[in-house]
Formats: structure tokens, sequence, C-alpha cells
């Protein structure tokens, strides 16, 4: 099991080792409170195993590509869900947040181990925990090289099978407020902690392999330039960007209220971040397509869409539970 550190602690490490250019890894439950802080070096691949780029940890495969493989969820009903949401939508038209980053967590049943998701899946950052849970991002959270940090945002979603799908999801007039609400409050985080902030690239789409099918999303470039001394500070400046917008919402502080009363359970470290700090860049990823070991042999799965005033409950479900997949193909 590893060991967590508090916020404080986490932070003391974070500045010391960005100051000492000690690589690390680091990973941080959402509400911040549970917190792994750990040199590289001092990483026990038989507990922790992390993929990230060109950065991994992991030895070769040591569990076989399934070649078809059970994955059965057991969503809540929309009867249930549509209780947070009305919740949430009610905050929404009170004015007490512009959007809302709601989720649910799912049981699912499958053959799948959470080590063999983390070998096989197809995702730009991958991380292991034993017998705790696995993680399949595609999200940035953000980047930092030479002096500069960059944000990618993502928000909108829409199955690729659609026809004109990638012009459905641009026009779609819920999903570009969503996007721009994002991206301007991901703007604004930066800001606290950086200059000259700016959006260099704009409502770009990825597409993304599901073992559903291809989905495409959308996301944003933000960057901005760090003070001189930034690595002195590393963890001081990281944490006042916590949690991230993206799975949070707008205004951050109130709409992170409305999203207590409307979950049923703890998110722990679904939608907190993990990155590494190389010595001389960091990297990190919002921690969604998140599989979670309830017991052995029993998972749960976390995931959840962003709430507007346009939104509609039945397509916020739909979303929810199309989230729900490993990328093994």
């Amino acid at each position: 099991m590893p060991k967590f550190y508090d916020r404080q602690e986490a932070i003391r490490r974070m500045n010391t080792w960005g100051e000492t250019k000690t690589p690390f890894l680091f990973f941080i439950s959402y509400n911040c409170e549970e917190c792994f802080v750990e040199p590289l070096d001092k990483i026990d691949p038989q507990e922790i195993r992390y993929h990230f780029g060109n950065k991994t940890n992991a030895p070769r495969h040591e569990t076989p590509k399934p070649e078809s493989f059970n994955w059965t969820p057991q969503p809540e009903s929309f009867e249930n869900y549509r209780k947070a949401f009305q919740l949430v939508y009610h905050q929404i038209h009170q004015g007490n947040s512009f959007l809302t980053n709601l989720t649910a967590a799912t049981p699912v049943e499958t053959d799948l181990t959470l080590l063999q998701i983390f070998e096989h899946a197809q995702a730009k950052y991958k991380l292991w925990i034993k017998d705790l849970f696995t993680v399949f991002s595609p999200e940035i959270f953000v980047r930092i090289a030479d002096q500069n940090i960059y944000s990618y945002p993502m928000k909108g979603t829409i199955n690729a099978s659609l026809p004109n799908a990638e012009s459905r999801l641009r026009n779609d007039r819920k999903e570009q407020a969503e996007h721009a609400t994002i991206t301007d409050l991901i703007r604004n985080d930066l800001s606290q902690i950086a200059e000259k902030v700016t959006v260099s690239r704009y409502a770009y789409i990825d597409r993304l392999e599901t073992n559903k099918g291809a989905i495409l999303q959308m996301s944003s470039e933000i960057c901005g330039l760090l003070p001189d001394d930034f690595q002195n500070q590393l963890g001081t400046l990281f944490f006042r960007l916590l949690p991230a917008g993206s799975i949070t919402g707008a205004p951050k502080t109130k709409t992170m209220q409305i999203i207590s009363q409307a979950e049923t359970f703890p998110r722990g470290f679904y939608t907190g971040v993990a990155g590494i700090w190389d010595g001389k860049t960091l990297d990190s990823a919002v921690l969604i397509r998140f599989l979670e070991q309830a017991a052995p042999g029993h998972f749960i799965y976390k995931s959840g869409g962003g709430i507007t005033f346009q939104s509609d409950a039945q397509k916020e479900y739909e979303e929810l539970i199309q989230k729900i997949y490993v990328p093994i193909y």
C-alpha cells in the first residue's frame, strides 16, 4: 500500500525536489487530502507502475492481450441519475454555477484485471496502483517546459460513428458553451501563477479508440510564462491549480459545493491528477477513465460530464455510459 501524505507535506516535497532537480512521481486525490510524492528511484514496480509518454517503469507485459473479454457495466437507473442532475440544474438556474461536472460510480463485471488493463490499454497516460485502481487517461492537466506552462482542457464528446460527427460536435450549442466556459476557467487558473497567458489553440478535435468504437473529444491549448524560480516553488504553484477545472466547473469553489451535494460517492483519486517531474520538465494528467477495485473481483468505473443550462438529462446520462470503456482494441 503506498504511503500517502497531506497537502502541506506534498507541497514541501515537490518544492524540495523541484529545486534539487530530483525526478519524482506524484498522484493527488480530487480533494487533495491524499497525496503520493516519491522519487522515481524509490518507486516499486510491483506496487506502482506508470506510463506517461516515453517515461515508464513498467517491465515487459506480464499478462496476455485479451482477444475478447467481458465488459458489462451496470449503470444506475436514469431515474436516480436524474435526481442528481436536477439538483445541479437547479443550482445552475439559480446562478450558482455556469458549468458543473457531475459524475457517477458504475459497477462493472469484467474478467480483466487492473494490471491487464494497464498493460494493454491505449492511452496517453496510464497508472496502476496494485489492488486499488488503474487509469488510462487521454486528458493532459498541465505540462511545464522551459519555464512555459501549458494546459489542455478537454470538454465535448460525441460518438465518432454518427454522420458528420465532427461538425455536429463543433456546432452543438451546449458543447460549445461547455468548452468555452472551461477554457476560460483554465485560463484564469493559469493566470494565478503565470504571466502572458493565452489560448494558443482553440477547440481542436481528438479521436479516441475504445472497445465500443471511436469517440471524438474537443480540447484547447492554453499557455503562460512561469516565474524564473518556478522550480523552487513547484509544489506551491502546482497546488494552486487544484482541483482541475475541467472536472469541477465554474466558478470552481461554489461548484465544488454543489458537486458534494449531488454526488453520492467519494471520488477518491478519480478526477485527481498525476504526473512526473524529470528534473527539468513536468508532465501531468487528469485521472479520468478510472477503474477502481472495490474488492477482489469487484470493480467500480467512475465517469461523468459537464452540465450547463443547455444540458438534457437523457443525453448526459448516455454520455456518462458512453465513457465506460477500456481502450483495448
